[in-house]
């Protein structure tokens, strides 16, 4: 049997990762785990979490998967990329796919295209349909500074992670993607020990990747590589 492990980001939940996982659920019979992290869903309660809260989290779902199954892959999102790139380095995980993922942090200028899009919106009284601003809204009101530490530490342990990684591995970042920059998935390609490596560039997709952009092409492309 094969497990498939997918980590959503800071702030986040599995509705992030969720089209990805319901399309390969939809491909396979694979076991699909996609574990929330603490202080984490659709209601945030972040204060007093600590990283290690996180990881552990993380690392007890791969090890469950790990026991039930013969080859696991590991799909991270965001935060949750660098989370899977920290427990690959560790454990004999298969493959393994960042999506998104924040080796670096906050793109200046998507920023500012944002921004202007949701002034835009706000003039023409639209902006309660703006997906970007609804989504981030409650997560900046009630995000705490500390927690925000507790990301930068997870970014700090995974860093030095991506050199002890030899397995395969595909990165897929969106072209418009206003949190993670761009040169977040070129950053993390050169650090990799990986002989096979990928790296996919999403055109038109935000940081919610498997939401925006051609998803379907994303979609199948990471299907291609686990399962090839």
């Amino acid at each position: 049997m094969i497990g498939c492990l997918f980590i959503h980001g800071f702030t986040g939940s599995p509705y992030e990762v969720q089209p990805l996982a319901d399309y390969l659920q939809e491909q396979t019979d694979w076991k699909i785990a996609v574990p929330v992290l603490p202080g984490h869903g659709e209601t945030l309660s972040l204060k007093k979490i600590a990283c290690t809260e996180w990881l552990d989290c993380a690392e007890a779902a791969l090890i469950e998967l790990l026991e039930e199954c013969d080859h696991v892959y590991v799909v991270g999102f965001s935060m949750g990329g660098l989370i899977a790139a920290y427990l690959t380095a560790r454990y004999p995980v298969k493959k393994l796919v960042m999506l998104s993922a924040a080796a670096k942090y906050l793109n200046p200028a998507q920023v500012k295209e944002d921004v202007k899009d949701m002034m835009k919106d706000l003039r023409e009284k639209k902006l309660h349909e703006n997906e970007l601003f609804l989504r981030y809204r409650e997560k900046l009101l009630v995000t705490p500074p500390s927690a925000a530490r507790q990301f930068q530490k997870v970014v700090g342990l995974a860093r030095p992670s991506l050199k002890k990684i030899n397995i395969p591995v595909f990165i897929a970042q969106g072209t418009a993607d206003g949190i993670v920059p761009v040169k977040s998935a070129p950053y993390i390609y050169r650090r990799l020990s990986s002989a096979e490596r990928h790296l996919y560039y999403s055109q038109d997709a935000k940081h919610l990747i498997c939401h925006t952009g051609n998803t379907e092409e994303l979609f199948k492309k990471v299907f291609t590589f686990l399962s090839g």
